[in-house]
């Protein structure tokens, strides 16, 4: 890389962690105000985004329905791919684009349609409502992963299977399950992470009554702010930093996010 092109670097990433920079800063601030410098310093707000019971019951919140809704995105998603996979029927190209919609489509739009849907069941201002909607919204995010994974596996591969005379569950057992594993694991990370920082679907299926992290933030700036908003954008932070990274330790990053050549040397 060129000078200029690392200079051009440098910029592009202190464009983008100067936000980060700043929220950090407030977070650590010694009074009951968002300023930047800090007005002086205090690592209390982080103590009390777990103790106080208000901040503590969103988190809970929050991180039930992302584990949840996350593995609803992944049991949706692995069969989905697997028949599309498996099986060269004329719908496949709808039915993959079926899967993408919820979240291709504007977030609003989706929730408005979550919003009716549970309205006229009975179940608007649930928990599980909450769920369920993350889990369709989200499952975009593992269909496109193991959908990759599934593409990435030779068909030679499992026909030398069958020769040795494994059947069917057999082959997706011992042989294509094990594949797409890593696969199935980041499209769960991914789902997990995006619903822990989603509002919109949550609050137009819950408005106030399940309250989430970033509901309990916008309470939070209508009726009265702390630092402790800025500690959770930088829990949120850290913890999608610390998932991805485990993504990219152990798996090929590179792969699961759609790459089919290894990179230049």
């Amino acid at each position: 890389m060129t000078a200029l092109g690392r200079i051009y670097m440098a910029l592009v990433a202190t464009f983008l962690a100067a936000p980060l920079v700043v929220v950090a800063g407030v977070s650590l601030n010694g009074n009951r105000r968002l300023l930047f410098p800090p007005d002086g310093f205090s690592l209390g707000w982080y103590g009390e985004l777990f103790l106080d019971a208000a901040w503590r019951g969103a988190l809970l919140n929050s991180v039930i329905i992302a584990v949840l809704a996350a593995a609803i995105s992944v049991s949706i998603a692995l069969p989905l791919a697997w028949f599309l996979w498996r099986y060269d029927v004329r719908y496949a190209k709808p039915l993959f684009a079926l899967g993408l919609a919820p979240f291709i489509l504007p977030p609003v739009i989706t929730a408005l349609g979550f919003l009716i849907f549970w309205n006229s069941v009975g179940l608007y201002g649930s928990i599980v409502a909450t769920i369920l909607s993350h889990g369709i919204f989200f499952v975009t995010l593992p269909l496109a992963n193991i959908s990759l994974g599934f593409e990435s596996i030779e068909r030679e591969t499992v026909e030398a299977a069958r020769t040795m005379g494994a059947d069917d569950r057999a082959v997706f057992r011992t042989v294509i399950l094990p594949l797409v594993t890593p696969y199935i694991v980041s499209g769960y990370a991914f789902a997990f992470v995006l619903s822990l920082n989603e509002y919109i679907v949550a609050y137009m299926v819950s408005g106030f009554t399940v309250e989430t992290l970033p509901i309990r933030i916008f309470n939070s700036l209508r009726y009265g702010y702390t630092p402790v908003m800025a500690v959770v954008a930088v829990v949120f932070v850290l913890f999608a930093a610390v998932v991805f990274g485990l993504v990219a330790r152990f798996g090929d990053l590179l792969k699961l996010l759609g790459a089919t050549r290894p990179p230049p040397r």
